[in-house]
């Protein structure tokens, strides 16, 4: 596989060695720069069920997933260009972690939750406010390309792990959903990097999570297999950006 999001943790002998995601276990918080859990493996597949290439990724469009859970949405993307490397990136604990870098030939791969960090603000199939914007695209914020939540202006760079900007009113980083490419150019969610807020997202909306997937107790469940890729603009009726 062309992995490219290896983590660094600590070996038997007390050195570290770098492992692919999908080898690990639990969870990893440790003072290494690892902040990260493991979920099932599971395949992107497009709407008719086919598995997802990742040749077939338009630059800069939106596509929505859900991962770790049925219910929580992920943002996929195809950067312009190649993403940073190793980007130190701090939760609101203080705790250290790496963020790799993208996937893919051109390193331009990326997944990150689609909950924002500030107010837990997601896309769901009624509306959205929170998405990848290209430059132009805000008019609050027309010189900015980044993932942009209109609800209150938050903004992360998906270019350097989902780093929050300056000046943005959340207090970390979106998660990284960690992702590897196989040789036969398919695409797999392997684990989440990075603080999550799923537990406060499940319990804020506990409505929308009986309206779209029939109580809590189902929105909880773990993808598993397989999980469908959305055009943000077939996942939603309506795209807001201020």
């Amino acid at each position: 596989m062309l992995r490219r999001n290896f983590l660094k943790v600590i070996g038997a002998t007390g050195a570290l060695v770098a492992i692919s995601p999908s080898t690990i276990t639990g969870e990893l918080r440790a003072k290494d720069g690892t902040l990260y859990n493991s979920f099932d493996k599971v395949q992107l597949t497009d709407s008719n069920g086919e598995a997802l290439l990742a040749s077939q990724l338009k630059k800069e469009e939106n596509y929505i997933f859900n991962y770790p859970l049925v219910s929580t949405p992920s943002i996929l993307l195809n950067l312009p260009e190649a993403t940073q490397t190793d980007i130190e990136l701090f939760s609101e604990d203080g705790e250290k972690y790496i963020w790799k870098g993208g996937v893919g030939v051109e390193n331009s791969i990326v997944a990150y939750t689609a909950i924002c960090a500030h107010q837990l603000s997601h896309p769901n199939p009624e509306v959205s406010f929170m998405q990848y914007c290209k430059k132009g695209e805000s008019k609050f914020l027309p010189e900015t390309s980044g993932i942009i939540c209109s609800s209150h202006m938050a903004v992360y760079d998906p270019s350097a792990g989902c780093k929050r900007a300056e000046g943005s009113p959340a207090t970390e980083p979106l998660a990284s959903i960690v992702l590897e490419i196989g040789p036969d150019d398919t695409i797999w969610a392997v684990g989440v990097l990075g603080p999550e807020r799923f537990k406060k997202y499940l319990k804020v909306f506990k409505s929308e999570m009986k309206e779209y997937y029939g109580g809590r107790r189902k929105a909880k469940m773990k993808t598993t297999n397989t999980t469908t890729v959305l055009a943000l603009k077939d996942y939603t009726k309506e795209i807001i950006i201020y």
